[in-house]
């Protein structure tokens, strides 16, 4: 007997290189898990960018992310979309957060930011900033060890019984049949 393969939704559908890279930036919500000092893992969406091929993730204050981050803790990240089976795509990532240092760079991520969520006018633009400002925002670049993408609209979709309104004219033969 031959052995049994796993497939999964990265074999069967993948979503590589500039199609996932253009995915990551489209998308709007990167779901970071982190390992804490005690084992337990935190788990929270967060906002990010992508500049050169790399994701950037904007931290605000000194919470247990930007802990587990500077202290090199293991991180696994889930970026996803899609409301049904035909339309459900996502990247899955691990890897390590390094803290951006670069000042120039810094802001080039800041430019990023209002452009991906705001908009000039957009009534939490200032208040996100001066927030960010405030309280010392960081971003910190992910440096992935492994990515695996999926994306189930390059499948075709399974055939499904279908239900059509047809015209009152149009009438079932086999019932004509018995009358």
């Amino acid at each position: 007997m031959g052995s049994f393969v796993e497939v999964t939704a990265s074999m069967a559908a993948p979503l590589r290189g500039e199609k996932r890279w253009a995915y990551l930036t489209r998308a709007r919500t990167i779901r970071v898990a982190t390992t804490c000092e005690d084992g337990s893992i935190h788990l929270s969406p967060l906002w990010f960018v992508v500049h050169d091929k790399t994701i950037y993730v904007p931290i605000d204050v000194a919470g247990r992310h930007a802990v587990n981050f500077d202290a090199g803790r293991p991180m696994a990240a889930l970026v996803d979309s899609g409301e049904e089976y035909a339309t459900v795509m996502g990247v899955r990532i691990v890897g390590k957060m390094e803290r951006v240092e670069d000042p120039k760079l810094f802001e080039r991520l800041q430019q990023l930011l209002f452009d991906k969520y705001f908009y000039v006018g957009h009534p939490y633009a200032d208040p996100c900033f001066q927030f960010g400002n405030a309280v010392g925002r960081k971003y910190y670049a992910l440096r992935t060890a492994k990515m695996v993408g999926w994306d189930s609209r390059e499948t075709t979709t399974p055939q499904v019984t279908e239900s059509h309104v047809l015209p009152d004219f149009v009438t079932d033969r086999r019932l004509n049949d018995k009358k």
